[in-house]
């Protein structure tokens, strides 16, 4: 079965990723932990996701790698700060970030990441730009959303908040800028940002489903959220709270594609769905599907 890093888009961010980061001074220490970072691996979604959008609008894949790196690097940064907040020992399967280099090092990293992306998107102009800083921004919102779950106030509506600006938001970003790179008007890059809103809640759940049912092995941290099956959980038992979560995994995958069906077809749209699939639904235990 074909994987994102088999995908040849995915191979492209690759290469030019690992091409930024061995021009840096070998002397740097800021080298040093993104080589660490970068060694966790990681499936370059976003920016395979924003490539493929460039290209299903009819753009060149070359024209929107600084876009696709921007994504990538803002993604890594709210990794570090969010392992930080949460006490995150394990990322990937390697040690996080602050645990291995110490939190003022961890932090000063993201910083980096943030500032590099900032360099690599300005020069996709206003539409572009405006997507990212709202992504950052909601990325932030997001997470302070997330911090305050702990509280039994914390409801499904206030999950679906929080999820679509911590996860969503960057996805949504990810998919209007790849069609602004392809020179697409506003009206398609709504369409997009909504498919990629939708395709990143989906993942968020199935991570937070995957993490409730103790099937998470390459992450650790030491803070708990309140994710959508604790929610149910509260008035269900644990064999529907499973299941009315995977109703909203499968509603959230639905919308997604029933954007892409509104694109002709295309091998770059192929891929959409692929990836949609690869990241949500094929992620899931045949057990409980």
């Amino acid at each position: 079965m074909i994987q994102i890093d088999d995908l040849e888009e995915y191979q492209l961010i690759k290469a030019a990723k690992d091409e930024m980061v061995l021009s840096m001074d070998d002397r740097s220490q800021m080298k040093r932990m993104l080589l660490h970072i970068c060694s966790s691996g990681g499936k370059n979604i976003r920016p395979v996701m924003l490539v493929l959008c460039t290209q299903m609008c009819g753009g060149d894949p070359e024209d929107s790698i600084n876009a696709a790196l921007a994504i990538e690097f803002i993604h890594s940064a709210s990794l570090i700060h969010d392992d930080v907040l949460d006490g995150g020992l394990v990322r990937r399967g390697v040690e996080s970030a602050h645990k291995k280099y110490g939190i003022p090092a961890a932090i000063l990293c993201g910083d980096f990441l943030i500032s590099k992306a900032i360099s690599l998107i300005s020069g996709y102009g206003h539409n572009a730009v405006h997507e990212f800083g709202r992504a950052g921004m909601y990325m932030a919102e997001g997470e302070t959303i997330d911090i305050s779950s702990v509280s039994e106030e914390f409801r499904e509506q206030n999950y679906f908040e929080c999820i679509s600006k911590k996860t969503g938001s960057l996805f949504a970003a990810s998919a209007a800028i790849g069609a602004y790179v392809a020179g697409a008007d506003e009206a398609i890059a709504l369409k997009l940002r909504s498919f990629g809103e939708n395709v990143g809640n989906a993942y968020q759940i199935v991570d937070d489903l995957l993490e409730y049912l103790d099937k998470l092995e390459d992450k650790n941290s030491t803070y708990e959220s309140v994710t959508l099956p604790l929610i149910y959980r509260r008035a269900m038992a644990h064999g529907p709270a499973v299941e009315k979560t995977l109703e909203q995994v499968r509603i959230c995958v639905q919308d997604a594609k029933d954007v892409l069906a509104l694109f002709p077809p295309s091998d770059a749209r192929e891929k959409l769905k692929l990836v949609t699939d690869l990241i949500t639904v094929d992620m899931l235990p045949g057990d409980i599907l």
